[in-house]
């Protein structure tokens, strides 16, 4: 298992007229959210697109139990609890800044060669990080 947070405050920008964080920044956060547990672990999205290898979303998941305000700063907790075949699924729970759980979300994206867009394995570098973790 794999666990990585980030912070993000709220821009007024994302809010709607409730003066609520709009449901469909919350994409945009977790995107930045597995971003950041990919780095993590020693791989970046721009290394898997050099070697060929895209990740698009195939699935959204979300949850949402309390509204987020403006200015508001935020947690995001990202896991990654299985090993990927050729799907990956990420896990993410967002906290406000009294620790209380506002969202609770997953991802499933999908390993494709970017010159087939077909289906393929995740790459031999990526799968050797996260073997690497276990030991």
């Amino acid at each position: 298992m794999l666990i990585s947070e980030i912070k993000i405050r709220v821009r007024y920008a994302e809010t709607d007229k409730m003066g609520y964080c709009h449901h469909s920044v919350y994409a945009q956060y977790f995107e930045e959210g597995r971003t950041e547990l990919m780095r993590d672990l020693g791989v970046s999205y721009l290394d898997m697109e050099n070697q060929g290898i895209m990740l698009p979303v195939l699935e959204l998941k979300t949850k949402y139990l309390k509204p987020a305000y403006y200015d508001d700063v935020l947690t995001i907790k990202t896991t990654l609890k299985e090993y990927p075949g050729v799907k990956i699924k990420f896990y993410y729970e967002t906290f406000n800044q009294h620790g209380e759980k506002i969202n609770f979300a997953e991802t499933t994206l999908v390993f494709v060669k970017a010159k087939t867009m077909k289906p393929t394995k995740p790459p031999l570098f990526f799968l050797e990080k996260l073997t690497s973790l276990k030991k």
